[in-house]
């Protein structure tokens, strides 16, 4: 395994360039299967999630690589229809090979899926809307097993807003016979850049970008090539990276419309901030402001940033809160950051975090993607020595993260280490 070993007190400066998004290409590759083709996708990030998404590409059939952030996906010989446990327990988003098989080859059979060690998310909404198209599902010994003689449209509304579900319904629909409408669909930017990939292939998509879908099927879509966009969470934890050092850093490769919840937080917290077309300069203020927060689905404040606000909410002057409505009990980093010397008590789905005058530095485990990031940036300002074991979570979706932080002044090492 790998940690990262890292000496707190660098303020962050300089310029860096936000990866292709994760889980805009997470749905981005399974919807090649919807096509016989070979397709391009550009700006894919290198991670681990990508890796194994590709290995079950593979493992159905497709024939798949990675060279400089290219990702060239040929579908001509898919000669399976099965997502295995093996690979489906490591990332949930493998369950996103389920509505594109269902689509184009009427059959499917996907473990259900694993991922982060968090939080129960659970695949109801996939299933229930797959069944309103046509689909005959059966759940036995762990895996969806799904048929059809043919997908057809319909009227599916969703209880909760849910980015995979719209995600597997929405590629599905493109080859169901007739009219489907989503309601209460995600309105995420990576489901706005799916519906957009969707349609260079040849969908017939209206309503994108907003709650309401409306699809009309197709016979056939075509491979496309693809541009994948910037990583909003990549880059909001750089700029609160930048934030928590009181720093002086530019983002570039970014759309920073897609941060305006986490952006206008921080101007709350006191930090100056220029936005560009496609860049934000930000500048850390000396006094760290506490300001409250509360979760909610886009365009509010994301929860996959709320382990990293409350790392720098853990240095504010005073007292906040920060409210999780998603996830409730997506909490696991408060105990490493306590580790650190932060003062945080959680109440169910609401953590008070009564700012410190400084952290200290100290041996802290890795449990999730997210819950890693807040470990790295605690650690930056850190006094003395941090070392976060278990980077392989952080590996699963930030692109060589402390080369990056390198770049900017960070004194952050990756060594290798065995844990038992």
């Amino acid at each position: 395994m790998y940690k990262f070993i890292i000496e707190g007190g660098q303020k962050l400066k300089g310029e860096v360039e936000i990866s292709g998004a994760k889980n805009a290409s997470l749905a981005l590759i399974p919807a090649t299967l919807l096509a016989n083709g070979e397709f391009k996708l550009y700006n894919t990030p290198d991670l681990r999630d990508i890796t194994t998404m590709s290995q079950l590409m593979r493992s159905i059939g497709a024939k798949i690589k990675l060279e400089e952030n290219t990702l060239t996906v040929n579908t001509k010989k898919i000669k399976k229809f099965e997502a295995p446990y093996e690979l489906v327990k490591k990332m949930r988003a493998s369950i996103y090979v389920l509505g594109p098989l269902l689509g184009r080859y009427n059959q499917a059979k996907v473990s259900l899926p694993g991922g982060c060690a968090w939080g129960p998310r659970p695949v109801n909404l996939h299933i229930e809307g797959l069944k309103k198209l046509g689909a005959n599902i059966d759940l036995q010994e762990g895996y969806i097993i799904a048929k059809t003689k043919g997908l057809k449209g319909a009227d599916i509304s969703f209880d909760i807003s849910s980015v995979g579900a719209t995600g597997n319904i929405l590629m599905a629909a493109t080859l169901a016979k007739g009219e489907t409408r989503i309601q209460n669909a995600a309105i995420e930017p990576e489901i706005t850049s799916l519906a957009e990939f969707l349609v260079k292939m040849g969908a017939k998509i209206e309503g994108i970008g907003t709650n309401q879908l409306l699809i009309q099927g197709v016979d056939e879509l075509k491979p496309t090539d693809f541009n994948t966009i910037p990583d909003r969470i990549e880059t909001g934890t750089f700029l609160i990276a930048a934030a928590i050092t009181k720093g002086n850093i530019k983002v570039v490769n970014c759309i920073p419309q897609h941060c305006d919840a986490l952006l206008y937080k921080l101007k709350e917290v006191g930090c100056s901030i220029e936005i560009g077309e496609n860049w934000i300069k930000l500048k850390g203020n000396d006094i760290i402001k506490p300001v409250d927060v509360t979760t909610a689905i886009y365009p509010g404040f994301p929860t996959d940033m709320q382990a990293q606000w409350m790392a720098l909410m853990s240095i504010a002057e005073g007292s906040s809160v920060l409210t999780e409505t998603i996830y409730y009990d997506r909490f696991k980093h408060v105990p490493e950051l306590i580790r650190l010397g932060a003062n945080i008590d959680v109440n169910e789905n609401v953590a008070v975090i009564k700012g410190v005058k400084k952290l200290k530095g100290a041996k802290v485990m890795s449990t999730d993607l997210r819950a890693s990031a807040s470990l790295i940036l605690a650690g930056l300002i850190a006094e003395g020595k941090t070392e976060v074991l278990r980077v392989y979570h952080l590996d699963r979706g930030y692109e060589k993260i402390e080369k990056k932080l390198q770049k900017l002044g960070a004194n952050i090492k990756r060594k290798y280490y065995q844990e038992f």
